[in-house]
């Protein structure tokens, strides 16, 4: 019988050297692409990154700027009121102050004058302009007339008054006002005249964000 034709056996090694070796190549070339893709999008992600810092860099220059211009109290308001969770940016908007002229008391009383109710629709008028979800810290101050504990309970029924008056009058939302009372201990003025008393019993509204 015809005996089987048999290819050399160097030929058979050197097609699979060759076939190897046209693998090995695929196979890098399939890791370079790899490769470059991957470090394509890890410079990508970098990118943002970097991007994101920035913005958050800027933010806080913003923030401490913006809190280096801030009263004593507004800064601690929106410092409670970040504590608490209550703001969607922590970002303290404005603050309004209501003196003895524009939110007068009676003697002993948390009843709020017809110029006080006018300066409150006011304040509110501006809040629904700006249609944004802000939140109000109310704090209620009184001259030195009096212990700290009754000024301090005074200052409180007063920023209370004002919080009720806006809720009931102009619907703004009970949880998105705080009251707090500062009594006496924050002056703004000398309490040994009678013009500087008239200006340490004040309300002040910080709204923030």
């Amino acid at each position: 019988m015809p005996r089987a034709h048999r290819l050399p056996f160097t030929l058979i090694v050197a097609a699979l050297v060759a076939a190897l070796a046209a693998a090995g190549c695929a196979t890098k070339k399939y890791v370079r692409t790899e490769v470059g893709s991957a470090e394509s999008r890890a410079a990508e992600r970098m990118g943002e990154m970097e991007t994101q810092i920035e913005e958050t860099q800027t933010r806080l220059g913003e923030q401490e700027e913006q809190l280096g211009e801030l009263s004593k109290t507004a800064r601690e308001a929106l410092d409670r009121a970040v504590a608490a969770g209550r703001l969607a940016e922590g970002k303290f908007l404005y603050e309004t102050l209501l003196t003895d002229d524009q939110v007068r008391f009676g003697f002993e009383s948390s009843e709020l004058s017809a110029g006080a109710e006018a300066a409150l629709d006011d304040f509110a008028a501006g809040l629904q302009e700006r249609n944004e979800n802000v939140f109000v810290e109310i704090q209620g101050h009184t001259d030195s007339t009096g212990s700290d504990q009754y000024n301090l309970e005074l200052g409180g029924k007063r920023a209370e008054a004002v919080r009720r008056y806006l809720n009931l009058r102009h619907g703004l939302p009970l949880h998105r006002m705080s009251v707090i009372s500062y009594g006496e201990s924050e002056p703004i003025a000398d309490n040994a005249t009678r013009e500087g008393r008239s200006t340490n019993r004040r309300v002040v509204l910080v709204v923030l964000k």
